[in-house]
């Protein structure tokens, strides 16, 4: 019998998991997949977790049943390569595998600021999302809300709780010269355009130095706040960073052109832990997990596995609100309504598949 194991029911390892599953699992196969919850995150909609404009049971769905496919929910403290098992807290049996795909994900990066750990909110899990959404909700008229970081992840973090919560005092700490770096000038603008109307304070080239239970420091200002949301920046899960393989600069497993560690090729890789010339999203996780499943298939059939396909993909969506957004779609920016509803699409699909 042959026994995959999958760590962490996210983008990628539930893509590579249901596409094993629909292209026919060899009947001398026995999968585990391992995850903290008892159901798959949507990840994408943690920002309005935080906010409190959606409920919990609106960004989870149900892992897929199978009579070959084992459900494990717990946490993984140690995955050991050498040995081929991977260890769980409160459990003194090891879980043994002969291929593994790994898709822990990503956590906060704190870039060694004191107190950021300590002090800060995040979106990172729908744990750390569910307590900043009661920190915000519990938050008195008028309150102090400071979101560190304006990537995507930090735009919609504010934009929501701005249009959850108008009473608040929001303002967002941005490290360069422009919010959404990442994105064209045109959405650039018309974003800190939106920022500017519902009176959100953008402050660029922020510089945070410390962060306190009541405030932080930037740029050598001491900044009052009730809620800081950390939101500058990740990096892949803590356990993966140990792992004894090559890594990229930014701590992200080396991969060769089968998706595989290429020291121990049984050990595939997927989102945020795989390293990539393209910047992490659900979609890319998706895609990678696509791309495991495709080799993995022609491994467990005994066939000679061919290199993917490369990754190509459709653009970036981001939400302002639940009436507005922007995006990058097949090379072209896009705001406005448009947007914001091919992101409730993206949504509708991932809910459903």
């Amino acid at each position: 019998m042959k026994r995959l194991v999958i760590l962490g029911g996210g983008y990628g390892g539930l893509k590579a998991l249901n596409d094993l599953i629909d292209s026919g699992l060899p009947n001398n196969l026995h999968i585990t997949l391992i995850d903290r919850n008892p159901y798959n995150s949507l990840k994408t909609e943690f920002y309005a977790l935080a906010a409190g404009t959606t409920s919990d049971k609106d960004v989870r769905t149900e892992f897929p049943i199978h009579k070959q496919v084992d459900l494990v929910f717990g946490e993984i403290i140690h995955i050991d390569t050498e040995k081929e098992q991977v260890k769980l807290y409160d459990s003194e049996e090891a879980i043994n595998y002969d291929y593994l795909i790994i898709g822990l994900g990503c956590e906060d990066n704190y870039h060694g600021v004191p107190g950021a750990d300590e002090y800060t909110e995040s979106v990172q899990s729908i744990s750390r999302a569910r307590h900043t959404g009661l920190a915000v909700g519990e938050l008195k008229a008028y309150g102090k809300v400071s979101v560190v970081g304006a990537g995507l992840s930090g735009i919609e973090v504010a934009s929501e709780i701005r249009e959850s919560r108008p009473d608040l005092n929001i303002r967002l700490l941005d490290r360069g010269a422009s919010v959404l770096s990442a994105f064209d000038e045109k959405i650039q603008q018309y974003v800190e355009d939106w920022f500017v109307e519902k009176d959100v304070e953008v402050m660029h080239h922020a510089n945070v130095e410390q962060v306190e239970v009541d405030g932080l420091i930037n740029n050598g200002i001491d900044l009052t706040t009730d809620v800081t949301i950390w939101t500058a920046g990740v990096r892949p899960h803590h356990l993966v960073r140990e792992l004894p393989f090559e890594k990229d600069s930014h701590d992200k497993i080396v991969l060769n052109d089968l998706c595989q560690v290429p020291s121990h090729p049984n050990v595939y890789v997927v989102g945020d832990c795989a390293s990539s010339h393209h910047s992490p999203s659900a979609q890319l996780a998706g895609k990678q997990g696509e791309q495991v499943a495709e080799v993995l298939s022609a491994v467990l059939n005994d066939r000679e596995p061919k290199k993917p396909k490369p990754v190509k993909l459709k653009g970036q969506l981001g939400s302002l609100g639940k009436m507005d957004g922007f995006g990058n779609m097949y090379n072209q920016p896009v705001t406005g309504l448009l947007p914001r509803l091919a992101k409730t699409g993206v949504l509708w699909l991932n809910k459903r598949h």
